[in-house]
């Protein structure tokens, strides 16, 4: 009877696949939703986990966390573990390697030390994208020795999405001088870095405020905590702060030897 069950499982998930890849026309793909952890309520993580799958029939978002009473969207999967940070973490990261989930979304991830993200806002003044690095995490215990590592980090995330060349430049924080410097004796040496140049009359790639308003750089250099307060003021400004209503949010992580 088990093995019968088994087969019945297999098989009706095979049809599911051919279904969604006959609606879609793709291969479907299996996305993790920690949905818990963060400021936000049930109903608000299903309505998203709906609206993503209504929008990408090829698309099943996969919840991890305690699971909410009441009806799931159709077509979503759960998996269900306690609410703690650890549990949650450790819940997506088995889907993930055995294969159950494509990718994930999580909130309030547990980065160890040397680990960031590096976040994508929408600058209000010209539209342009910029990239924030960084906005969580951190990559390293100092802020000069961070900043400078975020610098080659977002480089290679704007390089990733396509940027040949992305203008880099340092927000105007404690320890940026010192930054900028390093980076320059870099450029000197040899390293591929394009320094960008402030709208400010008087020029330089120190950056103040209405250089990221108009978006003079694609990359903005900071320390993560003053990136993350930028992230949340560019892209939820609108909303109260409630949620983001541009952007890319806070993006992927990145850090030496980090998968």
């Amino acid at each position: 009877m088990a093995m019968q069950e088994c087969k019945r499982a297999i098989l009706g998930k095979a049809l599911e696949d051919l279904v969604a890849r006959a609606r879609s026309g793709k291969e479907p793909c299996r996305i993790g939703l920690m949905a818990s952890g963060g400021e936000h309520s049930d109903a608000e993580f299903l309505a998203a986990a709906s609206a993503a799958m209504s929008a990408d029939p090829a698309l099943t978002v996969v919840g991890v966390g305690p699971k909410p009473s009441g009806i799931l969207p159709q077509g979503m999967d759960w998996i269900e573990t306690d609410c703690e940070g650890p549990e949650l973490a450790s819940g997506m990261e088995n889907a993930l390697a055995q294969g159950h989930i494509h990718g994930a979304v999580a909130l309030h991830y547990p980065f160890p030390l040397g680990v960031t993200t590096v976040g994508r806002v929408l600058t209000p003044g010209t539209g342009k994208p910029l990239f924030m690095a960084s906005c969580t995490g951190m990559s390293a215990a100092h802020r000069q020795e961070a900043m400078l590592r975020n610098a080659i980090l977002g480089v290679a995330v704007a390089k990733a999405l396509g940027i040949t060349c992305p203008s880099v430049g340092v927000l105007n924080l404690d320890a940026a001088p010192q930054v900028l410097r390093a980076l320059n004796r870099m450029a000197e040496k040899g390293y591929p870095l394009n320094l960008g140049q402030s709208v400010r009359g008087d020029g330089g790639s120190l950056l103040r405020g209405n250089d990221l308003l108009c978006g003079a750089v694609d990359v903005c250099v900071a320390d993560t905590l003053t990136g993350n307060v930028l992230m949340k003021v560019f892209s939820a400004f609108t909303s109260g702060g409630s949620y983001e209503t541009s952007g890319w949010g806070y993006g992927p992580s990145v850090g030496e030897g980090w998968d």
